[in-house]
């Protein structure tokens, strides 16, 4: 039993409506009356035509529609057949299932499986995985990186589309789930760029500064100060020519070392993905000015002049 908003007996507007998914019909349960007619039942189908299903497939209406795909994703899979009438006289099968899907689609079904297993390995959500797939699409209408790995397209869109959501990853981060060089990447990202005139927000120390510190389980205080180092050094041109990543993982390594979360090199390298020697370079050029890098609030466990000189 159910009410359902807007529909009630006109005698007894208070009763209870009864749904009767058969007929398709609301009543009453006070009269009786028919109070509605035609009612869709929205729950799941529980009829399956499949034999190898095991009687365990409940639907048989396929999967979600795909509108990349120029066939739109429909197309019909005949089931093995068990009778002695689907079987010719020398044991061949009579009905069997033809290449439905044209080969550039299979390559776009390909390419969003790849970039779907590297996002679910990474933790990315559902819109980055549109973007990436739309982005591959138009790359592969364009067909001008012709020549070029599927795989390493694929990892390229995945990058640029995290950029340009606001959540970028590096390239070692893609590099790492993918099964293609560091090198190869960065070309398909830049022919992408240039080919197709997409455009993607310059990657600032912020951008990676609470995953970091996430990750390294650091207090609030310690991210919001190694936010601030960051972000003096990069304005006060500190670390010139140095990369985002390397600036903020040197940050991150002055502030923990202020405070009572102390933090190695090693630990937060593994983190960030940058060689230690990175980091200890990008902090001494930080280091002697670390007095103003520093926000006036924070809490000093370890004195500025008592902080490692390497």
């Amino acid at each position: 039993m159910s009410g359902t908003a807007g529909v009630a007996c006109k005698f007894h507007p208070d009763a209870t409506l009864i749904e009767d998914y058969r007929a398709g019909d609301q009543i009453c349960s006070e009269c009786g009356l028919v109070v509605g007619d035609r009612v869709i039942d929205v729950g799941s189908e529980w009829r399956t035509f499949s034999s190898e299903s095991g009687g365990e497939d409940k639907s048989r209406v396929g999967g979600a529609e795909n509108t990349l795909l120029g066939s739109s994703d429909l197309s019909t899979i005949i089931g093995p057949g068990t009778g002695g009438a689907s079987f010719s006289a020398d044991g061949k099968a009579m009905y069997n299932n033809r290449p439905t899907v044209s080969s550039s689609d299979r390559t776009l079904m390909n390419a969003f499986r790849t970039i779907s297993n590297m996002s679910d390995r990474i933790n990315l959500p559902r819109t980055i995985i549109d973007r990436a797939n739309n982005l591959f699409k138009m790359v592969s209408d364009g067909k001008n990186l012709k020549g070029r790995a599927n795989d390493a397209i694929a990892a390229a869109c995945l990058y640029i589309a995290c950029r340009q959501e606001g959540v970028p990853r590096t390239f070692k981060e893609i590099v790492a789930v993918s099964t293609i060089s560091k090198k190869e990447i960065g070309r398909c990202f830049k022919l992408i760029l240039k080919a197709h005139d997409t455009s993607v927000d310059l990657i600032t120390t912020g951008d990676f500064m609470s995953r970091f510190c996430g990750t390294l389980s650091l207090s609030r205080d310690v991210q919001k100060a190694a936010t601030s180092i960051a972000k003096k050094a990069v304005d006060l041109d500190i670390v010139p020519g140095r990369s985002p990543i390397s600036v903020a993982a040197a940050a991150i390594y002055m502030a923990s070392q202020a405070s009572d979360d102390k933090r190695t090199q090693r630990e937060i390298a593994d983190i960030a993905g940058v060689a230690d020697v990175t980091i200890r370079q990008s902090y001494k050029l930080m280091l002697p000015r670390a007095a103003e890098l520093f926000p006036q609030d924070f809490k000093f466990t370890t004195p500025i002049e008592n902080l490692p000189q390497n």
